[in-house]
């Protein structure tokens, strides 16, 4: 494309001026990497937390739904921004919002001020995650994006894998604040490596769509709102009603809103394509399913067979590293066999892998026995990664990624959010963190709901196009419109 700025139809400009594969991937990848391992940092931390704090259950869901929430929210108008004013300009503005915010959560004396803190963080990330991908697809050559794609994929795999231990070492060895701190000196150092190291790429001329914005946090921040309070309150109550009636009402109206207007801040039309639809829903499910239960499971160690941040940590490597191994392998063999047969079998894995755990879980159950059930669900996690980003990419056209990419990640976070809720809410409902037998009466329950909603994905994800349709896609044709 020829267009200048001042067009409205420019589509994805960029400044042709090669760099290495590997500094590319680096100004991606850490900061996508630092934003990763905060949120497992976070929940494997939460025990400590929760005692120096004197926090609460519904504080320990806000303290990771508040970055969640404040995530999904902003990152469609985050991708907006990135098309409109420079996707580089954005990433590095939202890399220095991230890194502020980590210093506020470090400071934060009370279960309020880390709440707010950490929505500001994921303001801040919302800029990271869907620009980190996009900027990627435009800095490399289309024969080498799937495997590029692929070792993205390893380096959140990366975070995954490293959150527990790295949070575990930190907070044994120094305090739970070194967890936030520990970001300033990467977000410090990322910021003019980023700059110097991508070019900077634009998408179409969008209008800002405040409407929307205010719409789609509104009701998503009611609804999860009213799940987490519904146990406690009660789910007739009329608070939780009015949370859950009127998130619904926003979200319906969204809905509308987004149909009519002009400039959408989620253009409808994504959805059109089969693949872009399906694959979002895998990633709702998916995220629901495997993150509500990490919630949970991450403090088992902790809170019911008495181990330590880090040795907790350190037990559940077999199941966060995986993910950094499958992952790249699943992005190099993706054009070969297609994303169907990946992402399906990631969720069977992962939704069998949860139900393995609910079954074994008891107060005295031994280490041992979770080690096979971990890796399957790690694998199962990888097998998803790579795949889903890949079929986001695919199925929309290259003026579109920057919308699509910010599309499927606040999906995946609005399923992080809601997963802590549904689940936590599970537990809540059958057990609390009294005594070790009543954490876990509370957590076989929730994980096999888990397992029952990953394995919704699962279905959903033979709706997927076959691997000649990819191929088709790559040589432009419309195979995955539809």
């Amino acid at each position: 494309m020829t267009e200048t700025l001042g067009t409205s139809t420019l589509a994805s400009k960029v400044v042709d001026k090669q760099r290495p594969l590997a500094a590319i991937l680096a100004a991606v990848g850490i900061p996508m990497f630092m934003a990763t391992l905060d949120n497992l940092v976070v929940t494997f931390a939460l025990p400590v937390i929760r005692t120096e704090m004197h926090a609460t259950l519904t504080d320990l869901q806000w303290f990771v739904n508040a970055y969640t929430l404040s995530f999904a929210s902003m990152l469609l108008t985050a991708s907006a921004l990135g098309d409109r004013l420079g996707r580089r300009r954005v990433f590095v503005a939202g890399i220095a919002l991230f890194t502020a915010a980590s210093a506020a959560c470090a400071l934060a004396t009370e279960p309020w001020m880390l709440i707010a803190a950490r929505a500001v963080q994921g303001f801040g990330g919302a800029a990271v995650m869907p620009l980190s991908l996009t900027l990627l697809s435009a800095a490399v050559p289309e024969k080498m994006r799937s495997a590029a794609i692929g070792i993205w994929g390893g380096i959140t795999g990366l975070g995954v894998a490293l959150g527990p231990v790295i949070g575990g070492a930190v907070v044994s060895g120094l305090s739970w604040q070194w967890i936030f701190w520990i970001n300033v000196p990467i977000g410090i150092a990322a910021v003019p490596f980023v700059a110097r190291t991508l070019n900077e790429s634009f998408g179409g001329t969008k209008k800002l769509d405040p409407v929307g914005l205010v719409l789609s946090a509104g009701g998503v921040l009611a609804v999860v709102w009213g799940v987490i309070h519904g146990s406690g309150d009660g789910w007739t109550s009329t608070k939780v009603l009015a949370g859950l009636i009127g998130g619904a009402v926003l979200l319906a109206g969204f809905v509308v809103w987004e149909n009519r207007s002009a400039d959408p801040m989620l253009p409808l039309r994504l959805f059109r394509s089969r693949s872009f639809a399906a694959v979002n829903v895998v990633l709702f499910t998916f995220s629901v399913g495997a993150f509500g239960s990490i919630f949970l499971l991450a403090q088992y160690f902790q809170v019911v067979q008495g181990y330590s941040p880090l040795q907790s940590g350190i037990r559940t490597l077999p199941w966060t590293m995986a993910p950094m191994v499958v992952a790249p392998l699943a992005g190099l063999i993706v054009d070969r066999v297609g994303v169907r047969p990946l992402i399906a079998l990631g969720q069977v894995f992962l939704s069998g892998a949860l139900l393995w755990m609910a079954l074994i879980t008891s107060v005295d159950a031994s280490y041992g026995t979770f080690v096979l059930p971990f890796v399957l669900g790690g694998v199962g996690m990888g097998l998803t990664f790579a795949p889903t980003a890949t079929a986001v990419m695919a199925s929309a056209a290259p003026a579109d990624q920057g919308m699509a990419s910010g599309t499927n990640n606040t999906i995946r976070e609005v399923g992080v959010a809601m997963g802590v809720a549904i689940l936590a809410s599970v537990f809540a409902s059958y057990g609390s963190y009294l005594s070790p037998e009543t954490y876990v009466d509370g957590l076989i329950p929730a994980v096999k709901v888990g397992a029952g909603i990953v394995a919704i994905g699962a279905l959903v994800a033979l709706l997927l196009p076959s691997r000649r349709q990819v191929a088709e896609s790559s040589t432009g044709a419309p195979a995955l419109a539809h």
